[in-house]
């Protein structure tokens, strides 16, 4: 695995509020929250950089599970009834910062369409 914020946080060498883990998955609050309710989801075990990187073959399992956890985090925190959005940047002019793939969850307050 390389050496994100993510790596490391993975490997708790950096805190981070926590609110879900399983054996593949870790989903932790954003430091930068853009909505009442934004949680970064990221794979343990499969580095992938963007989503250009993803191989539909090899990575359709985690692909799964991502989404899988986004579901229960939306409904643990009260979102799930009035909706939310999932966000996934590729590369830095969508505002991708962190190169290891991960899904931002967003809710708790009426979203903006176009949202950028």
């Amino acid at each position: 695995m390389g050496e994100t914020i993510f790596a490391k946080i993975i490997r708790k060498e950096i805190p981070a509020d926590i609110v879900f883990e399983n054996e593949h998955i870790l989903a932790f609050k954003d430091i930068n929250p853009q909505a009442p309710v934004h949680i970064l989801i990221i794979p343990k075990i499969t580095e992938i950089e963007k989503t250009l990187d993803i191989d539909p073959v090899r990575h359709s399992k985690i692909l799964s599970e991502l989404i899988d956890a986004a579901n229960k985090i939306a409904r643990n925190s009260g979102i799930s009834g009035s909706g939310f959005r999932i966000v996934i940047n590729c590369g830095a002019d969508a505002g991708q910062e962190v190169y290891h793939l991960h899904l931002h969850l967003l809710g708790g307050r009426k979203m903006n369409w176009p949202p950028g």
